[in-house]
């Protein structure tokens, strides 16, 4: 047996047995148990324990010194003590959205949690058209809860710089910084595009200066307001759901930033899915049907967030100059600005930098996934270029449809021009 006391290493799948059996006392003694390496993520090794007698179950997450994705992000562990700490945290801000901790370990920088297999990724439920009613309400409590309560609004500002101190998370705020903000809007080398969209993105994205600037303020944005705690990464592959659970996952990003980053990761993921059911559901009344559907929880999302956010703020306000009449409208919006930018930085970024999600690469017909990464850039466009428009769940949805809407009448434009071509060559 390996020596887990006193140096790091990067754990197999008999390395946690046996890290399990000598560490933790989770389970009985001499028990006979299973593991296996579940991570599909980009960064780190998840491993799921079980004892088959008892069907008691663990989750182990180790972060490794590199990225899975590429071996040119070097990454601190360090990150793994940031998601123990903040699970704790959430936990007491929002108890019952994040999985039951039990042990953090900085020597193997791994920690031990709570197995969710009865839920499954949102992500993956999302892609075989699954309805969640109670996900508004429960992402929305948890985005008012984590955000408002970690700022100066609730806070003493000691207490809260103590906070931000605690969560200085340099090298996983460089890959959002890169990849989320810059790489995304030139033609970065690492960028990863599909050819079919190639051509679109260098005319709508790369050449347009007035996006290249905003997307300029909004990075030096993200960089220097501490506004709110994190989690950094909230999407529907960072939630575990069930119809009447919501659990809050993989918060290794976490630091202080706008608050609006949350809220705008939630509502892109959304818009992902809803792009996806566009071009994957055949049959018309069944895709409309589901489509409404995730229109409504967009809505919801961002409207349920905002009543939450402005009825705590008015039972925990605590910095005075807060309480001034109008101040809490005024913040709040500046909020759904900066939620609008991020979905837009997501929608973008999924689409032309190294980093995508299956609800667009899933869809197998090359046509298909052109126009839908087309909709994905219009709507990502629209939402950093039109920002302080946008203030109201309805209009995260106007802007969505406008932009489905106009790719649709460029799609047919080129389809005419292309048949007058040829009939104009055959004659």
């Amino acid at each position: 047996m390996k020596d887990f006391t006193t140096s790091y290493f990067t754990m197999n799948e008999q390395d946690v047995v046996d890290y399990v059996q000598s560490k933790l006392d989770f389970f009985a003694h001499n028990a006979e148990l299973e593991c296996r390496e579940i991570g599909d993520g980009n960064l780190n090794y998840v491993f799921r324990v079980v004892e088959p007698k008892s069907g008691r179950s663990i989750i182990i997450k180790q972060a490794g010194p590199v990225a899975r994705i590429s071996d040119s992000f070097k990454v601190s562990p360090d990150r793994n003590r940031i998601e123990s700490e903040l699970l704790k945290l959430h936990d007491e801000l929002a108890p019952g959205f994040v999985p039951i901790f039990y042990s953090y370990d900085p020597i193997m920088n791994c920690c031990v949690m709570e197995d969710l297999s009865d839920h499954e990724i949102m992500r993956t439920a999302l892609l075989s058209y699954k309805k969640f009613p109670l996900f508004a309400e429960h992402i929305s409590t948890f985005l008012a809860n984590t955000l408002l309560l970690t700022s100066d609004v609730v806070m003493g500002h000691k207490e809260k710089k103590e906070l931000v101190k605690k969560f200085i998370n340099p090298e996983l705020c460089e890959i959002t910084e890169d990849l989320v903000y810059t790489e995304p809007f030139y033609d970065c080398e690492q960028n990863d595009v599909f050819e079919g969209t190639k051509e679109f993105i260098r005319d709508h994205i790369w050449n347009d200066k007035q996006l290249g600037l905003e997307t300029a303020k909004l990075k030096f944005e993200f960089m220097t307001n501490t506004q709110s705690l994190l989690h950094g990464d909230l999407h529907t592959g960072s939630i575990f759901i069930k119809e009447n659970s919501t659990k809050i996952i993989d918060p290794e990003f976490a630091f202080y930033g706008p608050a609006g980053y949350d809220v705008g990761n939630v509502v892109a993921n959304l818009i992902f899915a809803y792009v996806n059911a566009s071009f994957t559901i055949v049959d018309e009344s069944k895709r409309e049907e589901y489509l409404g559907y995730l229109e409504q929880t967009i809505e919801d999302v961002i409207r349920l967030f905002q009543e939450k956010f402005l009825q705590l703020w008015d039972e925990k306000v605590a910095e005075k100059t807060a309480m001034v009449p109008g101040f809490k409208e005024t913040y709040v919006n500046s909020i759904m600005n900066d939620a609008a930018a991020v979905t837009g930085l997501e929608l973008c970024r999924r689409i032309i930098g190294i980093a995508h999600v299956k609800d667009i690469t899933s869809i197998s017909n090359s046509n298909d996934r052109v126009q839908a990464e087309k909709i994905c850039l219009t709507v990502g466009k629209t939402f950093i270029l039109e920002r302080s428009q946008i203030k109201t769940g309805e209009d995260f949805v106007k802007v969505l449809l406008e932009s489905v809407q106009k790719v649709k009448e460029a799609n047919n434009n080129d389809d005419i021009t292309s048949r007058n071509d040829t009939i104009g060559a055959a004659q």
